[in-house]
């Protein structure tokens, strides 16, 4: 079929995201479960993703939640421990397609304010060949919009397109609209579909 660009999700594809794991280590787990339980964090996170204002967003959560509130409020002031390590193979592979002339753009749900922060915090966030952000359209994905966004910028047939991406509905939603899809369930895999399709050879795509 040939691909003529190659579309990366960001969380736990390139950048390792474990809140309940930052937060495992600093309250343990019988609390953090307790916490996220009792506490919406994933719904105030999609919130951010789609544009609502990070800081503003963190603290009115803290204080509706008050018993929760000082760990509430680390989504805001140790972010950066939870979005931590990158995924040094990924970062590899993108980096030898682009320099191989495969164009690789971004289709990720980011905040605004949490991506600036994030390209700072990870420079080869800003290497993409462009990037399609939730937070700066209000759309997130698997939403319709946010795939034909990056259609409508790129210019690229949907059928030309290969995706991946961590959660089975943002690939499903993908496939449906005729892209090529892999569900990155890690950097292995993620090699050796590159190698199928030809882009990559196997000496380019080490991956343990």
């Amino acid at each position: 079929m040939g691909v003529d660009l190659v579309v990366l999700d960001i969380g736990n594809v390139l950048l390792n995201w474990d809140p309940e794991g930052f937060y495992d280590r600093t309250m343990g787990r019988v609390a953090r479960v307790r916490m996220f339980r009792e506490v919406p964090l994933h719904k105030m996170n999609l919130s951010i993703d789609a544009g609502a204002p990070w800081a503003e967003t963190v603290e009115e959560t803290a204080q509706t939640y008050a018993r929760w509130g000082k760990d509430i409020r680390s989504w805001h002031t140790h972010w950066d421990k939870m979005a931590a390590p990158l995924i040094d193979d990924s970062v590899d592979m993108m980096r030898t397609l682009r320099a191989k002339g495969m164009p690789v753009w971004a289709l990720t749900n980011f905040g605004r304010e949490t991506f600036d922060y994030a390209q700072v915090l990870y420079p080869v966030l800003a290497e993409f060949d462009g990037a399609v952000v939730s937070g700066h359209l209000g759309i997130l994905k698997p939403e319709a919009g946010i795939y034909e966004a990056l259609e409508q910028r790129t210019g690229v047939d949907p059928s030309r397109i290969l995706f991946t991406d961590d959660r089975p509905e943002n690939i499903a939603a993908a496939e449906a609209r005729g892209w090529q899809v892999h569900h990155f369930t890690g950097a292995k895999g993620w090699a050796q579909r590159l190698v199928a399709e030809g882009l990559l050879d196997p000496s380019e795509a080490r991956a343990a």
